[in-house]
């Protein structure tokens, strides 16, 4: 069987992708990727086919139309939902559909996949898949776009592609999750006020951050004692937040912690100046391989970062940036496994109290503990291998029992 799987150009929507797509090609099926052309360097090292699908920034950056949004995004408050809102309508459900669904036909045309397989911020896969008369599927990598309700948010935008390429109205937008949506994700994660998605099937979350060759460094298996206190604003938001990486520092360069903190591969460590034998900065370390040696974890609260956290069961202060982060970071203080510092309040004094608050109060470690157990009990990719193969088979949607 053949398996076309769609992914906006970024590692937080493409990691979570991976393992399903390991599974398929372990029971011998094939798989391709279809993303923007700038993106393939990093399909390809985790050794995947990848073809041109898309709005690729590296490629059409001085398009006209999306030179336009950008400026009206720039216009909106860092506060509040207002910006996640305008990307997953203006960008991801307008634009970026809009330009990869005529390249998903081409590409299908050619390969003939069976299932069209798309991360949930990417809208076009599900489009090409109706018009192609075959049966498609999402994987959670956002929490908003997971939810039932995402398709409320983008029913216009769906509505206006589908009357694009002659499909049938479909005024709810249940087209999203027709036939099956493998929502790997810790249990009880989803709003309990929120309509469940009734194809979701929940599975066990596998952390993916081991991208190239990039290992462990020797330091860490000889840290102290004392508590280590792991720091990561993710790969696309360590840009976007000036001063937080040294306000973190600040509040905890004196602690009695070890103090990692990652600050991307677009920052030079010797940029914060000298450091205390506590602290260490590096650009990059697989969290995969990092988080067995941790006991609180400070994050932007990036669906990835939260589920990989919960999986080894630390708890967090969790400080959300943009898109889906404010959101998780709420439901991890529902579940009692983080504290969080808004926007406004990211000083040195409030992430120093948060962190000695956690490390003082064992009751978010237990919950986190709990959370990781019942993690562990899921079903992993190998299962959500088996439901797209029936998928694929069947062409029926696969609703949860």
């Amino acid at each position: 069987m053949r398996f076309l799987f769609t992914t906006l150009a970024g590692l937080g929507h493409f990691h979570p992708l991976v393992p399903v797509a390991h599974a398929l090609e372990s029971a011998r099926h094939d798989v391709c990727f279809a993303t923007a052309p700038s993106f393939h360097r990093r399909v390809e090292g985790n050794g995947f086919p990848a073809v041109a699908a898309g709005f690729d920034r590296e490629r059409d950056g001085s398009d006209e139309r999306f030179a336009r949004l950008q400026e009206e995004l720039e216009t909106l408050s860092p506060e509040g939902s207002a910006r996640t809102l305008f990307r997953i309508r203006k960008l991801f459900a307008g634009l970026y559909a809009e330009s990869i669904v005529p390249d998903l036909l081409v590409i299908a045309a050619d390969w003939e996949p069976d299932v069209i397989v798309r991360e949930v911020a990417e809208f076009g896969g599900c489009i090409a898949a109706e018009v192609l008369g075959i049966p498609h599927a999402s994987v959670r990598t956002n929490t908003m776009l997971s939810s039932y309700s995402a398709r409320q948010l983008v029913a216009p935008q769906m509505t206006r592609l589908r009357v694009a390429h002659n499909l049938e109205p479909d005024p709810g937008a249940d087209m999203l999750f027709r036939y099956l949506h493998l929502a790997f994700e810790p249990p009880g994660f989803c709003d309990p006020a929120q309509r469940p998605v009734p194809t979701a099937h929940l599975l066990r979350p596998v952390a993916f951050s081991h991208s190239g060759e990039k290992q462990l460094p020797t330091w860490v298996s000889h840290l102290s004692d004392r508590p280590t206190v792991y720091a990561t604003l993710g790969t696309v938001f360590n840009t976007r937040t000036p001063g937080l990486f040294e306000a973190i520092l600040e509040g905890l360069r004196d602690e009695p912690v070890n103090l990692i903190l990652t600050i991307g591969r677009d920052r030079d460590p010797s940029d914060f100046g000298p450091q205390p034998d506590n602290v260490h900065i590096e650009p990059y370390i697989p969290q995969s391989l990092l988080l067995p040696y941790c006991d609180l974890v400070i994050t932007h609260a990036g669906f990835s970062t939260v589920a990989a956290t919960l999986s080894h069961g630390l708890p967090m202060v969790a400080i959300p940036i943009d898109a889906d982060q404010p959101v998780n970071a709420q439901r991890c203080a529902a579940l009692g496994v983080a504290e969080v510092i808004e926007y406004g309040r990211r000083t040195p004094e409030s992430i120093r109290q948060s962190v000695r608050r956690l490390i003082a109060n064992d009751s978010y470690r237990r919950n986190a503990e709990k959370i990781r157990d019942q993690t562990a009990a899921l079903p992993g990719p190998e299962h959500g291998a088996t439901l797209l193969e029936r998928l694929a088979t069947e062409r029926q949607p696969i609703l949860t029992v």
